[in-house]
């Protein structure tokens, strides 16, 4: 089945906006919920380890809050409060008992401390939290609910495509800030693509994870590229736990991008890629992580695995990237350790496109620029189909894999058309970025000039 979604975050009147949406949240919701009412959005699973509650509860709460058509900000605003509040009280109550130790469990999984927590009663608590909070802007919203944020333009389109399943999920919160309480001057908005494969389990935990935990990173702030990293990695570690005890085998590729004030990062795992479009040229940022890359070839070889060629270059015959979340029982192969990169932008960027491999292995970077064009031109200078026409054309020129595609705007898709920002389609070497990988030594440097 094809999805697709199209967001245009514009900022709301929210001095006239907030206090109706809260009113009409109180008028479907007037009471907290009993232990005998039903839920209104699914629980988040079973059981969550105390590291998961954050994310799984942002999850559950952005999902259905945008179900009901709560501005972004405003919902990404009540989530964050809602969950503030409930991590500050006594969760005790929902801890499950220990249990049994399976036979199979190895010595080293036995010794780490896991606390387990009842994921349906934590998701009754929050709705009741999140009443609270609600009630409580109703009489007087804070000035952090009502900070004006970018304006983003962003086209999202994902399809299952011929495969059996759809194992592909992606990311687009220009609300960073407001989701977690960020108060300082630098706006940042986070996009990303993640890639599943032998299951959607990583994927989505992927999607759930990875900005909540780059938001955790104390150099947030300071090195944006290494708290993407350091999410990454942590992000596979706790996964990697969470598939041993559920028995889990998938794994997932990932490309994010974080823009924050004039600086875009980006950090990725595996073959899903991010390209910037710059005056109509496009920008390389990244190499992504295959077997046949001679860095990662030799990396896996010193670990005693193997790389073979078997209808293309695998991991130990199996797994065609060196690099991803999940995948179990192709650790330390297949390693969790994100590359990531930095750039400073300019205001003369035309706009990120970010799409996993089904995308980029039937449609080179070079020729993005013009079929964005052609777009626009068809479109009079709209992009908000952009990222369905570029899915199609991958499909058509024979991908079966599943396809996501995601074009986030630095300027109007219009002012690109009136530029005439086509480019001649050659691929620039990044020497903005700082940081890069040594794989990136290695990419076609061309600096013709735009036609």
């Amino acid at each position: 089945m094809a999805s697709g979604t199209l967001q245009n975050n514009s900022q709301m009147s929210c001095d006239r906006e907030i206090p109706g949406f809260l009113d009409t949240f109180l008028q479907d919701f007037p009471a907290p919920l009993s232990l005998q009412s039903s839920l209104p959005w699914k629980a988040p699973g079973t059981v969550l380890r105390q590291e998961e509650v954050e994310a799984e509860l942002a999850e559950l709460a952005l999902g259905f809050l945008n179900s009901r058509n709560v501005p972004p900000p405003l919902a990404a605003a009540l989530t964050h409060e809602a969950i503030s509040q409930l991590l500050q009280t006594d969760l005790s109550e929902f801890k499950k008992l220990p249990e049994q130790k399976e036979e199979d469990q190895d010595e080293e999984e036995e010794k780490v401390l896991v606390t387990l927590l009842d994921a349906k009663g934590l998701a009754r608590s929050f709705f009741n939290q999140l009443w609270e909070v609600c009630n409580q802007w109703q009489k007087q919203v804070p000035s952090i609910a009502q900070t004006p944020q970018r304006q983003w333009l962003v086209s999202i389109h994902a399809i299952r495509n011929t495969r059996r399943k759809m194992e592909d999920r992606h990311v687009s919160l220009p609300t960073f800030n407001h989701l977690f309480g960020l108060s300082d001057p630098v706006d940042r908005a986070y996009f990303a693509v993640f890639d599943g494969h032998g299951g959607v389990d990583a994927a989505r935990y992927a999607a759930v994870h990875v900005h909540v935990n780059a938001s955790h990173q104390p150099e947030l702030s300071t090195d944006p590229a290494a708290a993407l990293k350091e999410a990454f990695r942590r992000t596979d570690e706790i996964f990697l736990w969470k598939a041993k005890r559920e028995r889990l085998q998938s794994g997932t590729t990932g490309v994010c991008a974080l823009i924050a004030g004039t600086t875009l990062h980006v950090a990725w795992l595996g073959d899903s890629q991010v390209i910037l479009v710059q005056q109509g040229q496009v920008v390389k940022l990244m190499e992504p992580h295959k077997p046949e890359r001679q860095d990662e070839k030799e990396r896996i070889e010193a670990l005693g695995g193997f790389v073979s060629f078997m209808d293309c270059w695998r991991v130990n015959g199996t797994l065609a990237v060196s690099r991803a979340i999940g995948d179990v029982f192709q650790k330390p192969y297949v390693s969790g350790e994100a590359d990531a990169a930095s750039r400073e932008l300019t205001g003369s960027e035309d706009y990120l496109l970010l799409a996993c491999d089904g995308f980029f292995d039937v449609v080179p970077h070079q020729e993005v620029t013009s079929l964005v064009h052609s777009h626009l031109v068809r479109q009079k200078g709209s992009g908000f189909h952009v990222a369905e026409e570029l899915v199609a054309v991958a499909r058509e020129r024979g991908s079966h894999d599943n396809i996501t595609v995601m074009v986030v705007f630095f300027r109007d898709p219009w002012e690109l058309l009136e530029s005439g920002a086509q480019g001649t389609g050659d691929v620039q070497a990044d020497s903005g970025s700082q940081d890069l990988p040594s794989g990136l030594s290695e990419l076609e440097t061309n600096t013709s000039q735009r036609s």
